[in-house]
């Protein structure tokens, strides 16, 4: 209706409207900013929504990411949320200086079952099973046996027989270990400033083929990028067609005048059924913005040039973008970035940046 209304209405008349609408905004904006309405969230809050269902998306995404993890029990097809997130819990005890004797009684139980769970499903990806198992055998090895933990170790027990057959154990084991065993890379601060300074946002690309095996080769260095409890909750969604890319980026406003040259797209995706709590709604777009500007920077290792594309919250692209790529209630797109060989006369914009005085702010004693 609104794309409708745009074409057919004449401008005066949509400014006009627009005038009215930002009018009334400000009107709400002050009357909630009351003393009142400041004292009292809930009125406020129900207020607001009479007049405002800018919100309902993510309440109904947050809702049906819950959902799906009780129905799942933390289970996800070749991951688990839950499996990842206690893993990593017990990867901390592991690492604590002093080390406990007796930590983790409190979720072990949940863990093994969970860890059972998959091993009997053969859906979840070897390599995390691998990693699992190892951390679980390692704090097996370590930890006093309690009865809660001499009960979780015998359903670890029967359960892991699967894993210790499967090749890919083979590997180095997958357990904390010394920083002093870091490989360290053989980058200092001057280079790294240096990629930075070349990574930027470019809009004009030529025509050569994006090679798919290095999309996964940057897809694998953005996945060492941190998470919380490493549950990584999300997804990268690949257009890697000169004809399919440009119809998936023109789905965000902000590609009007050069989308159609893009010749790779990538839309990173979240998963909200990651989590059981509504405090955790905003992690998908902490971590998947992690994870995205380390992928970038590996494009940029490999000549490929890239351009991050907003995607604010409306829902009307919304709505095409989740029937275009299949998504369900609860995965919400984070943003999309254009892939490609920038064009050597391509124009980018200078962008000046914040320097550190402005940017820093020094916590007082």
């Amino acid at each position: 209706m609104k794309t409708i209304a745009r074409k057919l209405l004449p401008t005066n008349l949509k400014n006009t409207i627009r005038s009215i609408l930002e009018s009334f905004d400000a009107f709400l904006l002050n009357l909630l900013s009351m003393p009142f309405f400041l004292a009292h969230p809930r009125i406020s809050n129900s207020l607001y929504r009479i007049f405002s269902t800018k919100f309902d998306r993510e309440q109904q995404a947050v809702l049906a990411g819950r959902l799906a993890y009780r129905a799942n029990v933390g289970i996800g097809y070749r991951s688990s949320a839950l499996l990842r997130r206690n893993t990593h819990r017990l990867e901390k005890g592991l690492s604590m200086q002093p080390r406990r004797a007796v930590f983790a009684e409190d979720f072990i139980i949940e863990t093994v079952r969970c860890y059972a769970q998959c091993v009997s499903a053969e859906k979840v990806c070897n390599q995390e099973l691998k990693w699992a198992g190892d951390v679980l055998n390692c704090y097996f090895s370590v930890v006093s046996h309690t009865t809660n933990i001499a009960d979780a170790y015998q359903i670890f027990s029967q359960a892991s027989g699967y894993c210790k057959s499967s090749d890919i154990n083979k590997a180095a084991l997958s357990i904390p270990y010394q920083y002093q065993q870091i490989n360290q890379a053989q980058i200092n601060t001057d280079s790294f400033t240096d990629l930075c300074l070349q990574r930027r946002a470019v809009r004009w690309f030529t025509q050569q083929l994006v090679q798919d095996s290095d999309i996964n080769r940057a897809i694998e260095i953005a996945s060492l990028a941190p998470s919380a409890c490493n549950r990584q909750p999300f997804e990268f969604f690949v257009a890697n067609d000169k004809t399919l890319a440009p119809s998936i980026a023109k789905y965000a406003g902000g590609t009007a005048g050069f989308a159609d040259n893009i010749p790779c797209v990538i839309v990173v995706v979240g998963d909200l059924s990651a989590y059981p709590e509504e405090r955790d709604r905003h992690v998908i777009y902490i971590d998947g913005s992690l994870a995205a500007m380390q992928l970038m920077l590996a494009l940029e290792t490999m000549g490929l040039s890239s351009c991050p594309i907003n995607w604010p919250d409306l829902d009307v692209p919304e709505q095409k973008m989740a029937k275009r790529l299949g998504l369900k209630s609860y995965e919400r797109p984070i943003m999309l970035i254009a892939v490609g060989y920038a064009k050597p006369d391509g124009m980018i914009p200078f962008s000046q940046k914040k320097p550190a005085n402005v940017l820093r702010k020094d916590i007082k004693l």
